[in-house]
């Protein structure tokens, strides 16, 4: 079984890890105490809300959640019932023409089982970033996203991601935002648990649990 597969240890492992491989990181553990990292089990309507969610605040995009769940009447939304919708009905939730669009691409990949969500558990990292970016609006980062919160994979290291890029450059003390090449130095001090220093490093950044 490759280090993909494997899952996040119990919080004395994870400790023993970090104070052998970076005491910093392990002293942020300690302050903030256990790992809470949720799965989301619900794969499509996981991605459906990233897509909606991009590039809109917060609160725009929980308004326009909502309205589209709202759209099948109490049940969680599926990939045939969205293709069944017109694109007015989709566009009358708040939804961009192109937000439309990519939601009934996504829709198709699962019902042509282009995208089969019980073989995801079995497909290392960089797979599971293939067959999701081949979805129009899904990007590497939604993908990493995805990694982390519905697959919890130990060992994602989402290079373009700032909320990590600004954690580690107050907890290493830089004077501006990592590069790549660093970032992907700490990843190898890390490895195989980058999910649990991204998240801590997150947490430096802002002390609410995240959920996606």
């Amino acid at each position: 079984m490759s280090d993909n597969l494997q899952t996040i240890p119990d919080q004395k492992n994870i400790l023993i890890h970090f104070d052998q491989n970076d005491p910093v990181m392990a002293q942020v553990i300690r302050r903030f105490g256990p790992l809470k990292l949720k799965r989301n089990r619900n794969y499509f309507v996981v991605l459906c809300k990233a897509i909606v969610a991009q590039q809109i605040s917060v609160a725009a995009a929980d308004t326009i959640t909502g309205r589209f769940q709202a759209l099948f009447d109490g049940s969680a939304p599926t990939p045939e019932r969205v293709l069944k919708l017109s694109d007015a009905v989709l566009r009358g939730v708040g939804l961009s023409r192109q937000k439309v669009a990519y939601l009934k691409d996504l829709s198709c990949h699962f019902h042509e089982k282009a995208i089969r969500p019980h073989r995801l558990h079995y497909m290392d990292n960089e797979e599971v970033i293939r067959q999701l970016t081949a979805v129009h609006g899904i990007g590497r980062w939604t993908a990493e996203m995805f990694l982390i919160f519905s697959l919890n994979r130990p060992d994602v290291l989402p290079v373009g991601d700032l909320g990590l890029q600004l954690g580690l450059k107050k907890l290493y003390r830089m004077r501006k935002l990592p590069t790549v090449k660093r970032m992907r130095t700490f990843g190898k001090k890390w490895h195989p648990l980058e999910t649990v220093a991204t998240w801590y490093a997150w947490r430096t950044q802002d002390e609410k649990i995240i959920a996606y």
